[in-house]
C-alpha cells in the first residue's frame, strides 16, 4: 500500500465489494436523503477519505449501488423473467409472484430499492430523484415493449392496450413494494399478485 493511500485514510482491510454491500443495505433501509456520509462510513467501515477515493461522492456511490442492485437476483428478477419466459403472460406472472416473495424477504430490507430510495428527496438532490424516475420509466417502457410484441404475436387481443397494461402492472409492483415495507407478508402479496393477473386480457389459468 502506498503512502498516498495511508494519508487518505484507506484502511489495509478495505474491501470495496463489502463496502458497497453495506451501502446498499443502508440506502435501501433509509433512502437517499435519510443516509448521511457519516452513516455510510460507519456502516462501510471506512473513513470519509476512503469513501471519496473509492466512490467519488455520495451521489456517485448511490448510483453505483442502484446499478449493482439492478444486476442482483433481488433487484433484477423482472428483467430475467422477461428474457427467460416464452410468453408475456408467463413473464408477468413470474414477475408478480417473485415480487411477492422477494419484497418481504427478511434477509434484506423490505420492498424495492429503486422504488423506495427516492422518498423525501431534498430539492438540491433532484438529480437523484430524476435518476430513479428515469430507471423506473425505462422499466415501464420495457414492459410495454414486451406486451406490444405479445400483441403482434397474437398472445394479446387487438383490443388490448399494451401501454395501459404495462402501467397497471408497474403500479401494482410499486404498490407491492410499499406494502412490503408496511409489513405485508409474502402470502398477502401473493394474493395481490394473483388478483392483478386477473386483469390480463382473457385471463389465462
Amino acid at each position: 500500500m502506498s503512502d498516498t493511500d495511508v494519508r487518505r485514510g484507506r484502511p489495509r482491510t478495505f474491501d470495496r465489494a463489502a463496502a458497497l454491500m453495506a451501502a446498499t443495505r443502508l440506502f435501501w433501509e433509509r433512502g437517499y436523503e435519510g443516509t448521511s456520509i457519516g452513516d455510510l462510513t460507519e456502516a462501510m467501515g471506512i473513513r470519509p477519505g476512503s469513501l471519496y477515493a473509492a466512490f467519488k461522492d455520495k451521489k456517485s456511490l448511490f448510483q453505483e449501488v442502484v446499478h449493482s442492485y439492478g444486476r442482483s437476483p433481488v433487484g433484477g428478477f423482472a428483467g430475467v423473467a422477461l428474457e427467460e419466459e416464452p410468453t408475456a403472460h408467463g413473464a408477468f406472472a413470474r414477475i408478480l409472484r417473485e415480487a411477492a416473495v422477494i419484497y418481504p424477504d427478511p434477509s434484506h430490507p423490505a420492498g424495492c430499492l429503486m422504488i423506495s430510495a427516492a422518498t423525501n428527496v431534498a430539492p438540491q438532490d433532484a438529480e437523484i430523484e430524476a435518476f430513479l424516475r428515469n430507471l423506473r420509466n425505462e422499466n415501464l417502457a420495457t414492459f410495454e415493449a414486451r406486451l406490444r410484441t405479445a400483441q403482434q404475436e397474437g398472445e394479446l387481443p387487438p383490443s388490448a392496450n399494451p401501454r395501459s397494461l404495462a402501467a397497471y402492472f408497474a403500479a401494482v409492483i410499486q404498490g407491492m413494494s410499499q406494502r412490503a415495507r408496511d409489513g405485508a407478508t409474502a402470502a398477502e402479496l401473493t394474493e395481490t399478485a394473483e388478483l392483478a393477473l386477473d386483469a390480463w386480457p382473457g385471463a389465462q389459468r
